[in-house]
């Protein structure tokens, strides 16, 4: 632990749908510059997590603060958060590099300015994003997903919250995105969630597993985490049948 506030802090946080209890997380505390990895299987609570943090939606109780500052009571948060949850982060009628330039602008960028920082990922486009006639609805959920993680790095956020972000990617798409999480990790905070443990181990320096809402691993990555996290899933599977 630090003396400074932390980026995230999560406390007694709960969500409930009716008499249903979703998420229930009484404490989780992620420092600045810390690569997390929040797994867990279908319906476990990842995206319920990600968006109390986001305040897309309201807890029952309970608050998730961002720098000290709860997300629901303060706005401070959004100049330094860049989030892509889904598809419906992106503005659905604009091209990719309209979106992009958009982006930029709210950080004050010139057109210019964001044209060279999106350039170095042309090898994540590979040739099917930048620079693409498309609109964004037009294109395939993969390549909406590229373009939606390439924005939220516009204008060096000091958070990135990505769920899922391997998902609907070719393999090679898959590794050059976990290039760039090592690459922009240096100097900025991510939250990552996946359904798959291996690329949440190759890029991640700390590991969440949550179960039915609830923290039940929270590990720092050593050499044995992959397979311990391997036999904790495996062994609940078998308990199911």
């Amino acid at each position: 632990m630090t003396d400074t506030a932390p980026m995230l802090q999560v406390t007694n946080l709960r969500k409930s749908f009716g008499d249903t209890e979703v998420l229930n997380i009484p404490e989780l505390r992620v420092e600045v510059g810390e690569i997390v990895g929040v797994v867990g299987n279908n319906g476990a609570g990842k995206t319920t997590l990600f968006s109390l943090v986001l305040d897309l939606v309201k807890p029952t109780s309970g608050t998730a603060t961002l720098k000290g500052e709860d997300v629901s009571k303060h706005e401070g948060w959004k100049q330094y958060t860049a989030p892509y949850l889904d598809e419906g982060f992106l503005i659905e009628f604009l091209r990719p590099d309209e979106y992009f330039q958009f982006i930029g602008s709210l950080h004050g960028l010139s057109a210019n300015d964001t044209d060279a920082f999106t350039a170095q990922f042309e090898d994540v486009s590979n040739g099917e994003v930048l620079g693409s006639k498309k609109l964004l609805r037009e294109l395939s959920k993969g390549n909406q997903k590229k373009a939606g993680l390439i924005g939220t790095l516009i204008g060096n956020p000091e958070l990135v919250i990505w769920d899922e972000p391997f998902a609907n990617l070719d393999p090679s798409t898959q590794i050059r995105i976990k290039d760039l999480v090592r690459l922009h990790g240096e100097n900025r905070t991510f939250l990552i969630s996946s359904h798959d443990l291996n690329h949440v181990y190759d890029v991640c320096d700390r590991i969440v597993v949550i179960e039915q809402g609830a923290v039940v691993k929270d590990v720092r990555k050593s050499e044995t985490t992959l397979e311990a996290l391997y036999g904790y899933f495996l062994k609940k599977d078998e308990v199911v049948d």
